[in-house]
């Protein structure tokens, strides 16, 4: 499994996500991440979810084997159960001042806390249905962005947050940070569609980027969490 589509937190605990400064290279935010979890004394396995920054969208084979490295660490790190991924992600690419190289932009981890609101944080997903072959096979309105292909992609991805949601118990109202991912122009029928559902209850965050895959055109996740850091450079 590439990555998990979304974690919430078991009772007796919380996530929290803490967010980098700037864009830290995988290798070294790995480092940073463990050393964070050893200062706050949590455990490799409290790693929970991340957001990543690409220099640009991975053909498809080249997304497997960036995901198979990935997926390394967090074997080593005795996250994987029976070589199942519980991690969620996103994994998007900025259309100006791209990386060098994939980092990490923010990521998330739990923490002890009794009676703890309840906390989730859902994967991002693009416009394209997922384990049933390539992505371009299963991609909503391939290739066309214009303003009613765009409504069709984000119609399809508020759907699939929904029911990502929905799995891990929660929806809209208990969302904290809703994020959407494209170059293009939202069309108004699709921003209006956003608000009616309740996504945008605290907003919505637009981020000019790319999905992580070829031939995709608009993401989003969302996160129940309250709490949040930035981590200082």
């Amino acid at each position: 499994m590439q990555y998990s589509g979304g974690v919430a937190a078991l009772p007796g605990f919380r996530l929290e996500r803490a967010r980098f400064a700037d864009p830290v290279p995988l290798a070294e935010g790995w480092r940073r991440i463990a050393a964070f979890l050893d200062a706050i004394g949590r455990p490799r396995i409290a790693f929970a979810a991340c957001e990543l920054r690409s220099p640009a969208p991975f053909t498809e084979d080249g997304f497997a084997t960036f995901n198979k490295a990935y997926a390394g660490v967090l074997a080593e790190w005795g996250v994987l159960r029976d070589g199942r991924n519980p991690v969620a992600r996103s994994n998007v690419c900025p259309r100006h001042a791209p990386p060098a190289e994939p980092c990490f932009h923010a990521f998330c981890y739990t923490v002890p806390e009794d009676g703890a609101e309840p906390s989730f944080a859902v994967a991002g997903s693009g416009e394209s249905v997922e384990g049933k072959g390539t992505y371009r096979d299963n991609t909503v309105a391939y290739g066309d962005t214009s303003p009613g292909g765009m409504l069709k992609k984000g119609l399809w991805v508020l759907g699939e947050m929904e029911r990502r949601m929905g799995l891990l118990g929660h929806g809209w109202a208990g969302t904290t940070g809703v994020q959407a991912y494209t170059v293009h122009s939202l069309p108004p029928t699709l921003t209006a569609e956003i608000v009616a559902r309740g996504a945008a209850r605290h907003g919505l965050t637009w981020q000019d980027c790319r999905p992580p895959v070829e031939g995709l055109d608009y993401e989003m996740d969302c996160r129940g969490i309250a709490m949040e850091r930035m981590l200082p450079r």
